[in-house]
């Protein structure tokens, strides 16, 4: 006779994959400083994947993320007496940000308590107050193990050690993603997370660490007309 299947509880509940109805979509900017916004339908320019959320932003790729309320739910469930505080106080006895108005907190689960951290992303308001503390939530949680796959698109379990000793460097590889990285830089794509994504987009879902030579030379070839684009206007 088969063991019945233990349910997951506690501290183990918030380390379960959310269900898909429980994952919403988050626009993430290509490139910072972007001040082309406009809605995001189907067809438009805003959108870098093909998803239409409506809102109104740069041009975006979108993430799966878990919102302020479902990751609630999952506390509640785990345990319904957790709580979370500001890492410290203002002189109003207000939650304090640091200087880049960013919130820590501690969150409290079965006993347990770790850090987290929330920005706004530049907002002002009592909308940015909410922001901050749904993003510093959903940080906190992650330490937890809440909504670890998606914060981590990888494989988080599998053995770090090679097998056998890594092949050299193409050095024809090793100087494309330079000259792909000095193309970037060009078009305001400042760091590594937004280049990676600006290749999967524009080059149909490929990844940019595993790109061929062949693939880099076409990538690098469309910063390239983008740039004499640019410089034509």
């Amino acid at each position: 006779m088969t063991a019945p299947k233990k349910v997951p509880e506690g501290l183990a509940l918030l380390r379960e994959p959310f269900p898909d109805n429980q994952i919403s979509k988050l626009p993430k900017q290509l490139r910072r400083g972007d001040q082309d916004k406009g809605k995001c339908v189907r067809g438009s320019q805003y959108t870098a994947d093909g998803y239409a959320c409506g809102g109104w932003h740069a041009r975006s790729v979108h993430l799966d993320y878990v919102g302020h309320a479902a990751l609630t739910d999952r506390l509640l469930e785990a345990d319904p007496e957790w709580t979370w505080e500001p890492l410290a106080l203002d002189e109003r006895g207000l939650p304090a940000l640091d200087a880049d108005g960013g919130l820590w907190i501690r969150l409290t689960v079965c006993g347990v308590t770790r850090l987290g951290y929330g920005d706004a992303q530049g907002k002002t308001g009592g909308d940015a107050m909410k922001e901050r503390i749904g993003d510093a939530l959903r940080n906190a949680g992650m330490r937890f193990g809440a909504a670890l796959d998606l914060w981590h698109k990888g494989d988080l379990h599998t053995d770090d050690e090679p097998t056998h000793a890594p092949e050299p460097p193409d050095q024809a590889i090793v100087d494309l993603k330079r000259q792909v990285w000095e193309a970037a830089q060009a078009a305001d794509i400042t760091d590594a997370a937004h280049l990676a994504e600006d290749f999967a987009v524009r080059m149909d879902g490929l990844i940019l660490a595993d790109a061929t030579a062949d693939e880099l030379a076409a990538y690098l070839s469309l910063l390239q007309h983008e740039a004499s684009l640019r410089a034509a206007v």
